[in-house]
């Protein structure tokens, strides 16, 4: 696929990402030159600017590389204050941000979790541009 044919569908775009993770696949870049796991993915790669970045299924295991508890959120999230949010090192080797089933202190660098997708829920959609209302929303569960 060039870039002239990249469109919303595309898993390299943020539709086309969480169209799949929708779908239940977890899709990450990688890059043939060299072998950067880009998540989500993207048509060029951010390690190393090459445009050959191949679409792949990623494993929803990972662990804990860093998290931090957010007291302050968005209004639509006020009740839920604090929650933990951890950037999530995966088996295949990508990076990504997302929110931990968990409290903060029951948490630790190192600690295994899995990806969990459901739908978003009515305050979710509520604070959504217009086209992410749709967007599955995903947490890592410590397993």
């Amino acid at each position: 696929m060039t870039d002239a044919d990249l469109d919303a569908s595309d898993p390299r775009t943020l539709p086309g990402f969480f169209d799949a993770l929708a779908d239940g696949d977890l899709l990450g870049g990688v890059c043939g030159d060299c072998g950067q796991v880009l998540l989500p993915p993207r048509p060029t790669c951010y390690a190393c600017g090459s445009r050959a970045v191949a679409v792949e299924p990623q494993s929803p295991r990972g662990e804990i590389f860093t998290y931090t508890a957010v007291h302050t959120p968005p209004p639509a999230f006020a009740a839920d204050a604090p929650y933990t949010v951890a950037v999530v090192e995966l088996a295949d080797g990508g990076r990504l941000l997302g929110r931990v089933d968990a409290d903060y202190d029951d948490v630790s660098i190192g600690d295994p979790v899995e990806l969990a997708v459901r739908e978003p829920t009515a305050d979710e959609r509520e604070i959504a541009l217009d086209y992410e209302e749709d967007w599955p929303v995903h947490v890592f569960e410590p397993r």
